[in-house]
């Protein structure tokens, strides 16, 4: 979306940049500066409240308490920055993850699915020292693996029908979606999905050009075609190079704006940002407006030879735009350079030369290893994900005082940043990297006095919750009550909600589609997916139909098996084990093995197992990975 609330009055010297000011009543900065300034704070609470919830769960087992850092074995680089910056400090890590919490852990983060019991007696028998590996290996190589990243790659290009600036109609939405369905499958590199989204041309129904559906997402009505460029820019900055204040930069200049977020940012100027975006200049959008084709609605997007981005407007959504005076002489029409190479295209099409610039820019390698990581340790190397500093990553260059490294561990970002351009951007490999070590498959639980200061160390794993897709999907596993949702256009029912192409999908199901956006699953466009808890939450899983449909014997298929097991305590260990993916401590197993004794008839036992798979659903454990 465009930024111009987020945009602050400009302070440049009229010979730099004469615009309208954008005064506080437009200024989301100005009316709320802490959502700005405190963002990296905020990130580590969230991590530490989170942590704080499920770490007081007695069921998860770790193999012993907090221990000395130096005492955890270590496998790789990442072990020994983590562990080491840790024992300078002399903070305790969390001992390492039992294989009930490491199985359930890595499968919703590898596929979004919870793990069934016979998947985990399997993993818990097998005594070959490499079986956590070979997990690893065997879920990268799942086809649900294909749905889970499909799902992030399409929050973080934003693939929507419709959205607040443009509608790319079904067509449009599910020719992106199966583009990058094609594309995590066939194990592309992430560099060569950022080109093609970012060069995607063609008619953007047509599957053999979803990518086109990348562009058509900048589209910027009210304005000039100025705005669209600078959506493009925007847009790209943030997915790719993690760096969200081009939104402002290109509104105003840095300086006396930004200085208190980014160091980078305050000596960016609006003309450099301005240049940035010209490299879209030659970037046309067509739509098809004919009620009698078939593709009616549709968009084409092309690129020309000629064209400049031109500093002459007076209306749209940003302040006006007019030339500075260089040497005497106003510049009017903008020429694209790349910040901060200073890089400019060797031919005519201009869209292509920005694609290859940000992936030979630092920041581009920068940005998908922290977002990586973040997605598996569930908070950033460098926070906020999107408001990366330019000028405070590099370890070699730090910035000058006052200004710090952004990253809580400056060397272990630029190694993983090497490894992923040296692995040629494989996301599977980068990934497996990171489960492979010791510092991921930390316990979330942490046996002795835990501190904030300690989350930047990463001293244990930070849980999340589950997304609105896990959480439906984990309903639809554990009960084995399957769900048939239609999508538009597509020939079959979509089962499990991780394959869903967007948010607003099952539109087909007004119930269910309500009851994952209970667990705040935005909508790819001015909502961001949030990890927050409700009441409505808690709500939905005690009494929503489609929970409480799915824990009737009638209807499932595993409580039936369940219920065919003649001990009570099997009964308890397989409902465990179906909802919460570990096996009942003493305690649990004492009262529910009570609960279930009481059942005189053969339908009471039946509906005590009901009540008691409820309760095991409504364990807080069942609803984070942790």
């Amino acid at each position: 979306t465009i930024c111009v609330l987020v945009c602050l009055a400009v302070l440049a010297p009229p010979a730099l940049s004469e615009q309208k000011a954008v005064g506080a009543a437009e200024c989301t900065f100005r009316a709320d500066p802490d959502a700005f300034l405190a963002g990296q704070a905020r990130a580590r609470q969230a991590a530490n409240e989170r942590a704080a919830r499920l770490g007081k769960s007695p069921a998860r087992s770790a193999a012993g308490g907090a221990t000395p850092a130096a005492l955890i074995p270590q496998r790789g680089f990442i072990d020994a920055e983590i562990f080491g910056k840790m024992a300078a400090q002399n903070v305790l890590s969390a001992p390492l993850a039992g294989d009930e919490e490491f199985l359930r852990r890595l499968m919703l983060d590898l596929t979004g699915r919870i793990p069934s019991p016979a998947d985990i007696r399997e993993f818990l028998a097998d005594r070959s020292p490499d079986k956590r590996d070979r997990l690893i290996d065997r879920l990268t190589g799942s086809p649900e693996f294909v749905d889970k990243w499909t799902l992030w790659l399409g929050d973080l290009l934003q693939n929507t029908a419709v959205s607040t600036n443009v509608s790319r109609q079904i067509g449009g939405r599910n020719a992106f979606h199966n583009w990058i369905r094609g594309s995590i499958a066939d194990n592309q590199p992430l560099w060569r999905m950022a080109y093609e989204a970012v060069t995607g041309d063609g008619m953007n129904f047509d599957n053999a050009r979803g990518a086109s559906n990348y562009a058509v997402g900048a589209t910027t009505p009210a304005g000039p075609l100025q705005d669209t460029y600078d959506a493009m820019l925007y847009r790209s900055a943030t997915a790719f190079l993690g760096i969200s204040h081009y939104d402002c930069l290109l509104c105003h200049n840095g300086r006396g704006h930004l200085d208190a977020i980014s160091l980078w940012g305050s000596r960016t100027t609006r003309l450099e940002a301005q240049r940035m975006a010209a490299f879209f200049s030659r970037t046309r959008m067509t739509r098809q407006g004919n009620q009698a084709l078939d593709y009616y609605n549709s968009y084409t997007v092309t690129d020309v030879a000629t064209g400049t981005y031109n500093l002459n407007t007076n209306y749209g959504n940003r302040p006006i735009r007019s030339a500075p005076a260089i040497q005497g002489r106003p510049l009017v029409n903008l020429t694209p350079e790349y910040l901060p190479t200073g890089a400019a295209p060797k031919h005519e099409y201009w869209r292509p030369a920005f694609a290859e610039f940000m992936l030979g820019d630092p920041m581009f390698a920068r940005n998908m290893a922290n977002r990586l990581w973040k997605q598996m340790f569930n908070l950033g190397l460098a926070e906020p994900m999107d408001a990366l500093d330019p000028a405070r990553m590099d370890p070699d260059n730090p910035p000058p005082a006052p200004w710090t490294l952004q990253a809580t561990h400056p060397r272990l970002l630029e190694r993983l940043a090497r490894e992923l351009r040296d692995g040629n951007f494989d996301l599977r490999a980068y990934l497996r990297l990171l489960a492979q070590s010791s510092a991921y498959q930390l316990s979330s639980r942490y046996e002795a006095e835990w501190k904030l200061d300690y989350v930047p160390l990463f001293a244990r794993h930070y849980p999340r919750r589950l997304e609105g897709e896990e959480v439906h999907d984990a309903v639809v596993k554990a009960t084995g009550v399957a769900a048939k949702h239609t999508v538009g256009f597509w020939p079959e029912p979509v089962e499990w909600a991780m394959q869903l192409p967007e948010p607003a999908e099952p539109r087909s199901n007004g119930a269910v589609l309500n009851f994952m956006n209970n667990f705040l699953r935005g909508n790819r466009d001015n909502q961001p997916r949030r990890q927050a808890g409700s009441i409505l939450q808690q709500l939905s899983m005690m009494n929503d139909a489609f929970t409480v449909t799915r824990v009737k014997k009638a209807a499932s298929p595993t409580l039936q098996a369940a219920a065919r097991l003649a001990s009570n305590q099997a009964v308890v260990e397989e409902l465990f084990l179906l909802f919460l993916s570990h096996k009942p401590n003493d305690y649990e197993r004492e009262r529910a093995v009570a609960f279930l004794a009481r059942a005189a008839t053969p339908a009471a036992r039946d509906t005590a197992i009901e009540d008691l798979a409820w309760v095991c659903m409504n364990k807080v454990d069942f609803l984070f990975s942790y």
